[in-house]
């Protein structure tokens, strides 16, 4: 698991539990399943980025991209 991984899990599941979601809420919110929202969670390497980005998207997150050493 890298660390890309860990922090998007960890973001994701701090962003949920603040918004007061279940995991099956945020599932349904974002268009994808419940078992998707837990592997997101679980920094499962299998998970698809266009799906990762409608789980963001109902959480008002983004995933920004930055050259190694440069400020995000």
């Amino acid at each position: 698991m890298g660390k890309l991984s860990r922090t998007v899990a960890g973001e994701v599941r701090a962003r949920r539990r603040a918004l007061g979601l279940t995991q099956q809420d945020l599932a349904e919110l974002a268009g994808v399943s419940e078992r998707f929202v837990r592997f997101v969670e679980q920094a499962k390497a299998s998970v698809q980025l266009d799906a990762l980005e409608a789980v963001l998207d109902a959480l008002g997150l983004e995933l920004r991209l930055a050259g190694r050493g440069e400020a995000p």
